[in-house]
């Protein structure tokens, strides 16, 4: 995958109505399809969401499930962050 190696996919765009550094994929097999995604974080490309779209507009419930997934994944690497920190810091005696 390109995102894999820092490249950008060939059918993207940003997905600000989701959150700040969440992409989108476009599909096209006969179907359109979506695909949200983050790569911001250096260590992880995070899929939020993946769904068939049956319209021209996003539906209000696919841009919430993408929004509360994206939510999960910057708490997760908050918590991730806090453990690497409390890792590093020398035990007291």
């Amino acid at each position: 995958m390109a995102t894999e190696q820092g490249l950008e996919p060939d059918n993207w765009s940003p997905m600000t109505a989701v959150g700040v550094g969440v992409n989108e994929i476009r599909i096209q097999m006969g179907e359109d399809f979506r695909v949200f995604y983050i790569a911001k974080f250096s260590d992880w490309i995070y899929v939020l969401h993946a769904f068939e779209k049956k319209s021209q507009a996003t539906s209000a419930r696919d841009l919430q499930l993408g929004r509360r997934r994206l939510a999960e994944v910057e708490q997760a690497q908050l918590e991730r962050r806090k453990e690497k920190r409390a890792a590093k810091q020398p035990r007291k005696k």
